[in-house]
């Protein structure tokens, strides 16, 4: 038999197996998702961290304006960030105060989000009170082993009572934690029996995890029970002043090959849940951190927006990245603004420029 004939015979084939499962053969996206023929199509997300501390604000006109804003920049992805707290990295209680975003205006800006036509990722994101020690979220820790087990629990019912909030609306990807470094990486069954469970059991979209750049993605043991890996990308790109763009791509070179490697381990799309830099000098060298003092530099936040794109737009196993940040004002950001977000800023037009384009896959 012809090389031809048996090409045609086994996509028959295939396609009498889709249609008696009820499927049309345009779910079958072909290579397999990373291997598996009946994955769900994972999607490109072009993507923007729309972010509030104002218990209402995601349900005012103010944020209505700057969510069309954003979609008219040609963001299709918004990540929506609710927050609880802990008093200190070593307590179990975990818990809403006055600025945790209402379940209403959450609920609100999700329906605004699909009433333009974008897509939600609901992140909940968990801090600390009393960080008077430099501590944060990735500090927490308990002191004695028993209190782990009451952690993970009033942590489960935090982020199961969003991952309802996310099936009831119909929300696309839900994100079960973020850079909860000490955590992640030495708790695996925990989160496998836990936290994933309890999640799996009331949302039924595609979940990811934010992992801190810093080490964390690599050692993290549950992805495979994770639909995307999730990194959220400060690395370190410059020591300079004001790198320009090729000095930026340069610095990408060995965190892109060690991500790679990486990927090669786990065989899972990656997506960037959060990425930023201030538009001020050195924003390069620490992204992750405010700079209120630094001389204004927006022209390197462009820069660094571009120097990501170009390095990862075309990566097979790369899916998106979400911006840190989008404020809920079109007012916000401008160019004597210090810092993260991209808005009224030459980042803006990069975002524009690359949102612009046909996603790759």
């Amino acid at each position: 038999m012809g090389q031809n004939k048996k090409i045609i015979i086994m996509a028959a084939a295939l396609a009498m197996i889709f249609l008696a499962a009820g499927l049309s053969l345009a779910a079958l996206k072909w290579p397999p998702a990373f291997g598996n023929p009946f994955a769900p199509k994972h999607e490109w997300q072009k993507g923007m961290c729309y972010v509030t501390w104002n218990k209402d604000k995601y349900s005012s006109a103010a944020s209505d304006a700057s969510l069309k804003r954003m979609r008219d920049a040609g963001v299709k992805w918004i990540a929506v960030v609710p927050n609880w707290y802990q008093q200190r990295c070593d307590t179990t209680d975990i818990f809403p105060n006055g600025n945790t975003s209402t379940d209403a205006s959450l609920i609100h800006v999700i329906k605004a989000a699909h009433s333009l036509g974008m897509n939600v990722m609901v992140k909940p994101h968990l801090d600390i009170v009393d960080a008077s020690d430099g501590s944060w979220r990735g500090d927490i820790a308990c002191k004695v082993e028993p209190d782990w087990l009451k952690w993970f629990e009033n942590y489960s019912d935090f982020v199961v009572h969003y991952a309802k909030i996310a099936q009831e609306n119909d929300v696309e990807i839900f994100c079960i934690g973020t850079e909860l470094t000490v955590v992640a990486t030495t708790k695996e069954d925990m989160w496998r029996n836990i936290v994933i469970k309890a999640v799996r059991d009331v949302y039924k979209g595609p979940i990811t995890y934010a992992a801190n750049w810093d080490e964390e993605y690599r050692h993290i043991k549950f992805w495979d029970a994770l639909d995307y890996v999730g990194i959220d990308a400060y690395f370190p790109l410059s020591d300079s002043e004001s790198p320009g763009l090729d000095e930026i791509k340069k610095g990408w070179e060995p965190w892109v090959k060690e991500i790679e490697a990486f990927q090669k381990t786990v065989n899972k799309p990656i997506i960037f849940p959060e990425v930023g830099y201030c538009s001020v000098d050195y924003a390069a060298k620490t992204p992750w951190e405010e700079k209120p003092g630094s001389k204004v530099n927006p022209e390197l936040q462009a820069n660094c927006y571009r120097a990501l794109f170009e390095t990862f737009w075309n990566k097979e196993w790369f899916y998106g990245a979400y911006w840190w940040r989008w404020g809920t004002d079109v007012r916000f950001g401008g160019g004597n603004s210090r810092g993260f977000t991209p808005q009224n800023k030459p980042a803006q037009k990069v975002i524009e420029e690359w949102y612009g384009k046909r996603a790759p896959h």
